[in-house]
């Protein structure tokens, strides 16, 4: 049998008893980084020999777990944090598995993006998981098309070297909305950080992110208004001029600079 098993994404008293069950009997275990799992393992005190299985060797290290598997051995296959094929390697072997009909099964526990969507605090009924976004600028632009108009909450993946980029591809794709930067999940330091992509996401960007952004809307019957009627409309109802400014910039989607160009001579 072949157990794919969730890792912890941060606090390692996370694993799951089932899970630590299954890593004890396994005859080995494949993991990206054989340091890395070396210290989940050392905690848990589960000695068993140990072997790389990454983006770089998984279709090679694929055709040795078949045998294994066929075999009768108990293979155990974790990621460095999470559940394995979630932006990590396995999908290979699962294919792999199905076709030659060997028995596999998943040991579910923790996931770095639904920790976030939850942490994040916008809608979970319908959302999707992008993983991270392409490298190429004009391959960024048209992935990021395709959800542009989806009426979902969206959980993307991000380096800290990669968020100011991408933050600022998902604003000129989407335009103005609301976003949650969550990172260090389930850690001391772990924090979920509300901004709106057309400000960017303040302070030094250090360890891995999950991005949460909120999803197309339906049209707002205010958007038929002329920008001036827009933010009158608001300021009428009780709104400063900053904030009927600000309100409107994002029910249009649009950077607040160009709404106050149009209402510039308004008293509020």
């Amino acid at each position: 049998m072949v157990y794919f098993v969730a890792t912890p994404i941060g606090n390692l008293r996370d694993m799951t008893m089932r899970a630590v069950d299954v890593l004890k009997a396994a005859d080995v275990i494949y993991c990206e980084d054989t340091r890395h799992s070396m210290t989940l393992l050392g905690a848990y005190g589960i000695k068993k020999p140990l072997k790389p299985y990454h983006k770089f060797n998984e279709k090679k290290e694929c055709a040795e777990i078949l045998k294994k598997a066929a075999e009768g051995k108990e293979i155990a296959v974790v990621s460095d944090a999470g559940m394995p094929l979630i932006s990590d390697p396995g999908s290979v072997l699962v294919r792999a598995l199905r076709e030659e009909d060997l028995p596999y099964t998943v040991i579910p526990g923790p996931c770095a993006f639904v920790t976030a969507l939850v942490l994040a605090g916008f809608p979970t009924e319908k959302c999707a998981f992008v993983g991270f976004l392409p490298e190429k600028a004009g391959e960024r632009k048209a992935f990021l098309e395709k959800y542009k108009s989806l009426d979902l909450t969206l959980c993307v993946y991000s380096a800290p070297q990669d968020i100011d980029r991408d933050i600022s591809s998902l604003y000129e794709v989407f335009g103005e909305r609301s976003a949650c930067a969550v990172r260090e999940m389930t850690k001391i330091h772990e924090e979920a950080v509300p901004f709106m992509l057309s400000e960017g996401l303040p302070g030094e960007k250090r360890g891995e992110y999950t991005l949460v952004i909120e999803g197309a809307r339906g049209e707002n019957p205010l958007n038929l208004l002329s920008v001036r009627e827009h933010v009158e409309w608001y300021m009428e109802g009780g709104m400063d001029k900053k904030s009927a400014v600000k309100e409107t910039a994002k029910d249009r989607g649009v950077p607040k600079n160009e709404v106050y160009k149009e209402v510039m001579d308004i008293m509020g």
